[in-house]
């Protein structure tokens, strides 16, 4: 087949981007912190609880900013999962920290809280739990090993707005979290991301950390007279343009997520049979977590079938893809590596595929993309 009929991802559009930014431009405000930034945020914080919420560029910029209020400097140790995107490690890797990389669960991607306690050492700084597909870590577990050896959580929600852990928010439970609204994500702005501040001391410094490091935004609202440099920090705000066009997605919000949960059980009830029968795992939602619809995963009995079942689908015009490789065998990391085998990340690394999801994806595409997944017989090398 000359080209892909359904590709993973296609960013989903409600109509109203373009007008809202149209609206920014022509108010004459279109830097960081206008009046659709300021909606934004206050949107998110009345639904969600945070204490604050400042949007960013991205989501690295958010854990980047996260890794600044934590203080992190050379020599403390960041707990994090080996199965997630650069950008968890990364951003506390530029303020010096040493990585240490957690195991995933067997039965789920995310961190193994079981097998946290024992990486912790008197170095120890921060926890930064992954809640991956949108599926909540068990946060009472790490709350409890941060409270008994006096750490700071920060959940990486890259994947999880509008997923809930006993009923929280996630991104509401630890000191501070940071979200994705990149065009892979149920709500995106192109690029963008959140940072959540959910601890009072974090607040302040926050927003100049946001504002280059000066204490501009308390400027604007009238607090101080003048304004300057006070601390570090970067341009981490984004235009009022992205701000606008994520307005227009917020007000969406409900009918996305019930759209893309409607497409998660579809796969599930349709691919269910066929995976027992062929050795292959389906997602699973542990009974204090909800599904958030963010994608669609299975996991295969080995890479071999994994990748069997990747270019069964693309001949027939099917863009399916695998996910993370492990950040502590990664080029930049593995020389710097002592730890123990991460069997578990390794075996998402491998055996891990991520099935088309977006909005727009229809309920026949759906069961096309099911049909042809069930028609794959396995080839015995």
């Amino acid at each position: 087949m000359d080209s892909l009929k359904i590709p993973f991802n296609k960013p989903y559009l409600t109509g109203k981007e373009t007008q809202y930014i149209e609206l920014a431009v022509r108010s004459g405000k279109i830097s960081g912190n206008g009046r659709f930034t300021q909606k934004c945020q206050k949107y998110l914080e009345d639904k969600y609880g945070f204490k604050k919420a400042l949007l960013t560029t991205s989501c690295t910029d958010a854990l980047e900013m996260c890794a600044i209020l934590a203080d992190i400097k050379h020599g403390d140790e960041v707990i994090v999962p080996s199965y997630t995107f650069v950008s968890t490690a990364l951003a506390f890797v530029r303020q010096g920290a040493k990585i240490v990389f957690a195991d995933s669960r067997p039965d789920h991607p995310g961190i193994d809280e079981e097998k946290l306690e024992e990486l912790i050492t008197p170095r120890t700084k921060a926890i930064v739990p992954v809640h991956y597909a949108g599926v909540a870590c068990d946060m009472d577990k790490i709350m409890l090993l941060a409270d008994k050896y006096n750490l700071l959580v920060i959940e990486d929600a890259a994947q999880a707005i509008d997923s809930f852990y006993k009923g929280r928010p996630l991104g509401s439970i630890g000191h501070l979290a940071a979200f994705s609204f990149h065009e892979t994500k149920n709500i995106n702005s192109g690029e963008g991301g959140l940072l959540a501040i959910n601890d009072d001391r974090f607040i302040k410094r926050s927003e100049i950390i946001w504002e280059k490091g000066t204490n501009r935004a308390e400027f604007f609202r009238g607090e101080v007279n003048k304004y300057g440099w006070v601390d570090i920090g970067s341009s981490f705000l984004p235009s009022e343009i992205i701000a606008a066009y994520l307005w227009a997605q917020l007000e969406n919000l409900d009918e996305i997520q019930k759209r893309r949960i409607e497409i998660w059980h579809q796969y599930f009830k349709g691919l269910k049979n066929w995976a027992i029968k062929n050795g292959v795992k389906l997602p699973v939602i542990p009974d204090y977590a909800t599904n958030n619809g963010h994608m669609f995963y299975m996991v295969c009995k080995s890479a071999d079938q994994r990748n069997q079942i990747i270019s069964h689908l693309k001949k027939n015009g099917i863009y399916a893809v695998f996910h993370y490789l492990s950040l502590h065998k990664s080029n930049f990391y593995r020389s710097k590596y002592i730890g123990a085998d991460l069997i578990q990340a390794d075996n998402y690394s491998d055996c891990l595929l991520r099935l088309p999801f977006f909005f727009e994806l229809k309920d026949e595409e759906i069961e096309l993309i099911i049909n042809i997944t069930k028609d794959f017989h396995e080839k015995n090398n």
